[in-house]
């Protein structure tokens, strides 16, 4: 492995980001983790809106520290034409621009699309919104929550007997900022060749339909809903979580030689010849059978006795794990997916590690979410080139917000 000090595959791209909450500010998290400078443009007095969410320690708040790390943090007031103008600069300068307020609120501010690319023909503009820019109900506020409503998925999510039920992850906004992130790591590909910038126009609600897979092709094939089986598989058994003598576990078979393995592990190898058990689509006819042979025979012995039997069979099986569980894990350990970095106001805190890995580089080490407006005077000075008397004009009159100008006022 190389010594840990390569940025990543995007070092040198600069990215503007408007974003707040979790779409657009995850979208930036991953251009971050590939090694952009995100220059995180927050409003005064309080930035981000998740900064106020409790749980805080050191008086950071865990959401604002889960989706912003690697970032720098700028208050800007962008209701002042100052304020304007110091983003319009920035812009000038960046790669990206990345924005999720509602369509036309950035144009209102004066910082619409075609001012920016006016300014600067090689940006790349990405704006997220809950509905994108177009449709009738592209100027609708949307929250995770009706993203899952309105794109199907809370409707088959939950078991068969009861009501639909949200993600336990926002999905719905996580989904926007991969998306996100995927189009402006596209579009920056394509200026290499085309020399200019591009509009991009990301709708949560499309990223959740994009994510529907073969249910939207069981509906288009069938013109039925596809209904909510919880942890089973509509079309495969067995597959899903079944209880042993002291919890339970989850066992995925997803082919008929598969299913042979399943039934030696299980110690009941006549299942394989069994009529009702013998093909994918006879052991979907005798769903209830089946699944209750199979519990009748895992409740006699633990759980960790039958991962052992069933990977010894090469079955894919696992126990159902609470996130801390799953975070202090060995796998976890040694994929590197929890880092320790030292916040200056926090103290130590552990963050999920970067999932994208490149073979034979190691990357620099993460830094914490900024405080807010910790990077407001340097980002000015570096990128804009202005003086410390000009930042402390700019301070008083309340355009930007620093740590040097909330220090004198305390």
């Amino acid at each position: 492995m190389s010594e840990p000090s390569w940025a990543g595959p995007l070092a040198g791209v600069t990215v503007l980001d408007f974003t707040r909450v979790v779409a657009g500010p995850y979208a930036s998290l991953l251009l971050a983790d590939l090694g952009a400078e995100i220059l995180k443009i927050e409003p005064p007095p309080g930035g981000d809106d998740i900064r106020s969410l409790a749980p805080h320690v050191g008086g950071e708040s865990h959401y604002y520290l889960a989706f912003n790390r690697n970032k720098k943090s700028l208050v800007i007031d962008l209701k002042q034409p100052a304020g304007v103008a110091l983003a319009l600069d920035l812009a000038r300068r960046a790669d990206v621009v990345l924005e999720n307020f509602r369509p036309g609120v950035m144009h209102k501010l004066g910082l619409g699309y075609e001012t920016l690319s006016a300014a600067n023909p090689g940006l790349v503009y990405c704006a997220i919104s809950g509905f994108g820019a177009s449709g009738p109900m592209r100027d609708r506020p949307s929250f995770d929550l009706i993203t899952q409503a309105m794109s199907g998925v809370m409707s088959v999510n939950g078991p068969p007997d009861a009501p639909p039920q949200k993600l336990g992850l926002p999905l719905g906004d996580l989904a926007g900022g991969m998306y996100g992130a995927l189009a402006v790591v596209s579009a920056l590909f394509e200026r290499k060749h085309s020399g200019r910038g591009r509009l991009i126009d990301i709708s949560l609600m499309d990223c959740m339909q994009g994510m529907l897979g073969y249910l939207a092709q069981l509906y288009f094939v069938t013109g039925r809903e596809p209904g909510r089986s919880g942890n089973k598989h509509p079309l495969l058994v067995p597959y899903g979580d079944y209880a042993t003598a002291d919890g339970r576990i989850l066992i995925v078979c997803l082919t008929d030689a598969s299913w042979q393995n399943v039934a030696r592990a299980l110690e009941h190898p006549e299942w394989i010849d069994d009529v009702r058990y013998a093909s994918i689509a006879s052991r979907v006819q005798h769903r209830v059978e089946l699944d209750r042979d199979i519990e009748s025979v895992l409740a006699g012995r633990p759980t960790a006795d039958w991962q052992h039997r069933l990977d010894q069979a090469d079955v894919p099986n696992a126990p159902i794990l609470g996130v801390g569980a799953s975070l202090e894990h060995p796998q976890t350990r040694a994929r590197q997916m929890v880092e320790e970095v030292q916040h200056p106001t926090a103290g130590t805190v552990r963050l999920v590690g970067r999932p994208i890995k490149f073979a034979g580089e190691s990357m620099a080490p993460m830094v914490p979410s900024p405080t807010l407006g910790q990077h407001t005077r340097e980002v000015l000075a570096r990128h804009l080139g202005y003086s410390a008397g000009e930042l402390d004009a700019l301070a008083h009159a309340r355009v930007i917000d620093t740590h040097q100008a909330r220090d004198r006022s305390a």
